[in-house]
Order: structure tokens, then C-alpha cells, then sequence
């Protein structure tokens, strides 16, 4: 069994060869060439999962997801496929077997100008389900380094990692996760109203594809769109082509009220980027899962309240944010008097 999702911005390969006058022939790329020296070499050598498999790990994910499949409780309960590169993270702390070449090939990338990281995709392939008391181990392989690409976001290097992972020593599935390091391409924000105040950088456009070009033309004209299903009539967030529940292709949408609260949150500290602070001084701000009043979430910055102020259970409201002549972002200000 195989299965594939797009990363945050799940089209970045759309953009590939847009303006090709700034790609260049492998031949002429002496950079290309130091890079691909690093394919076959280890990411991650005998690797251990810091935990076992568990069931309150299994427990969040499955709330986080709103993934009731009762394969996944009760004394027969298996791990979701999915979570099968969870199993692996070495968490804040990380781990002390990773390999050497991994960061070495990012320390590359980084000296030659292309600092900016982001996931563009991943497959997995599963071999048998995952169980409670499973001990994971896994080597991974840096599989292949692409041609430098131009896509949408900036001019970079895609990188893909293969992870072999294992239980108790047999094969149990396979993870392939992709990455494209690239030089960002800002587009400069004009400030109004001083002169002398340096143009600082703009937030990068949404990547808009076939199966989100309705949310992004309802967020241009003020409204958040939120899909439902035709036939069960369940509502859902992001959007996609079918239904969750019962694999429905039909849908229509209903306008969110703009109320929600705060699920869950994280705070951004590194590395600084200007564009997504509200200061522009690229400090940190916080990025929260917001459950709208509606029932379903969405990921988005929460402002109008310092970032060490937010708190799970905050109530905030819907606006919408100018980040250029023609685009806008939803995001949501916190409606508990700045103190959460």
C-alpha cells in the first residue's frame, strides 16, 4: 500500500522553469556538481525511534486529525499508516545518531545563498500496520538532488531522503520526503507614509491550484469558504477534491462566521522572517490551529496580541490581511483583550 500528500506548498512544482533564463545546463553548474557527490550517502544510520509505539501518541494524532476510523482503539488497535514517519522524529532534541553528510549538504545549500527551506512533498509505502509496543529503527538515504529549478517560490535545489523503517528488525514501510532549498524571491511592500522607512519583504503568494482556486477567490473578495460534501453534507477544511467521510467528488460551500478559537498553537522564533511578524522585524509570532465556530480548523497567525499571550481556548475573530496591491490572507485577532 502507497501513499503520497503535498506539503505546504503543494504545488511548488508548477512554478518549475518559469523564467528558465535563470536555470542553467548541469554542465555549467559547478555547484550541481558537489551536490549530487552527496546522493547515496546516509541521512540517518541505525536509527531508534524514541518511543514505542503507543496508544496516547495514536490517541492525538487521531483527535488532531478528527480521525475516528475505529481501527485505532480499542485492544486490537493499529497505528494510522500515516503516522509512520511520526514514529521517527527525534523531537526538539533530536537525534544523536543522525548522519553527518545531511547536515553537511545543508551547510552547502545555505554558504551559496539558498537559506530558505520548505516541504514540498512525500510517499510512503506501507508494508504491515504499525501495533502498540512496535520498536521502530530506520536508516535513511539522501536519494537524489535535482537540477537547479526555478519554481514560483525561488530558485533552489530539490532534495529527496528515502527513511527505511523497521520493527523490530523486519521492513514495515518506506518514506520518501522531498525538499526544495531555495533563494527566495521577495517582492519588495511600498510602506506609506515615510520615505525613509526601508521596503521591507512581502509575504510570499499563496500557491493557488484546481483544487483550492475557490477558497483563494473567496479570500480575495473578504469571505472564508468552507467546502461541503454534496452527499453526506460533512464540512471540511483544507480543501480537497472528495470527501473524508464517504469519498463523495460532490461539494458545494457555506461562508464561515469568522468566530473560533484557538485549538492549538505554536510560537515561530528561527529562523526570522520580517514578512510574517507584525513588527516587520522578523521576531517571534505565533502560529496557531484555529477551530472555527463552524467545527472545522485551519492554520493561521494570530495578531492584535503579543506572542507570548496566546493561549489554547483564546476567542478571536476573522480578518483578512493586505500583503500586497492584490493579495490578502485570512487571519484572525484575538477577541479576549490582549491578555488571553
Amino acid at each position: 500500500m502507497t501513499a503520497g500528500h503535498a506539503g505546504a506548498y503543494e504545488d511548488v512544482n508548477e512554478g518549475v522553469n518559469e523564467g528558465a533564463d535563470e536555470d542553467v545546463n548541469e554542465g555549467a553548474d559547478e555547484l550541481y556538481g558537489r551536490l549530487r557527490a552527496y546522493e547515496g550517502r546516509p541521512a540517518a544510520t541505525a536509527g531508534t525511534g524514541k518511543d514505542l509505539v503507543n496508544e496516547p501518541m495514536i490517541r492525538h494524532w487521531c483527535e488532531a486529525m478528527g480521525d475516528t476510523n475505529p481501527a485505532y482503539t480499542g485492544p486490537d488497535a493499529i497505528a494510522p499508516p500515516t503516522m509512520l514517519q511520526a514514529w521517527t522524529m527525534g523531537g526538539l532534541s533530536g537525534h544523536t545518531d543522525r548522519s553527518g553528510p545531511y547536515d553537511e549538504l545543508f551547510a552547502l545549500l545555505d554558504g551559496a545563498g539558498y537559506t530558505a527551506v520548505v516541504a514540498t512533498d512525500c510517499e510512503q509505502e506501507y508494508l504491515r500496520p504499525l501495533r502498540p509496543g512496535d520498536r521502530i529503527t530506520f536508516d535513511a538515504v539522501i536519494e537524489t538532488v535535482s537540477a537547479r529549478k526555478t519554481t514560483k517560490l525561488g530558485t533552489g535545489y530539490f532534495v529527496t531522503t528515502r527513511m527505511d523503517v523497521r520493527a523490530q528488525g523486519a521492513p514495515v514501510g518506506t518514506h520518501r520526503f522531498r525538499i526544495l532549498k531555495y533563494r527566495p524571491k521577495y517582492r519588495p511592500a511600498k510602506e506609506k507614509g515615510n520615505a525613509k522607512r526601508p521596503n521591507r519583504a512581502a509575504r510570499p503568494d499563496p500557491v493557488v491550484n484546481r483544487d483550492n482556486a475557490g477558497f483563494w477567490e473567496g479570500v480575495a473578495a473578504g469571505r472564508l469558504l468552507i467546502q461541503r460534501c454534496g452527499a453526506c453534507a460533512d464540512l471540511r477544511f483544507p480543501w480537497l477534491p472528495g470527501c473524508n467521510t464517504c469519498g463523495s467528488p460532490e461539494w458545494e460551500t457555506v461562508e464561515a462566521s469568522g468566530e473560533g478559537t484557538v485549538f492549538s498553537y505554536v510560537v515561530m522564533h528561527h529562523p526570522p522572517f520580517p514578512a510574517f511578524s507584525e513588527s516587520g522585524e522578523g521576531g517571534p509570532y505565533a502560529v496557531a490551529l484555529i477551530e472555527l465556530a463552524e467545527g472545522v480548523r485551519m492554520v493561521s497567525n494570530v495578531v492584535g496580541v503579543p506572542y507570548d499571550k496566546v493561549r489554547v481556548g483564546m476567542p478571536v475573530r476573522l480578518e483578512f490581511l493586505r500583503t500586497g496591491p492584490e493579495a490578502q490572507l485570512p487571519v484572525f485577532r484575538s477577541s479576549a483583550g490582549g491578555e488571553g
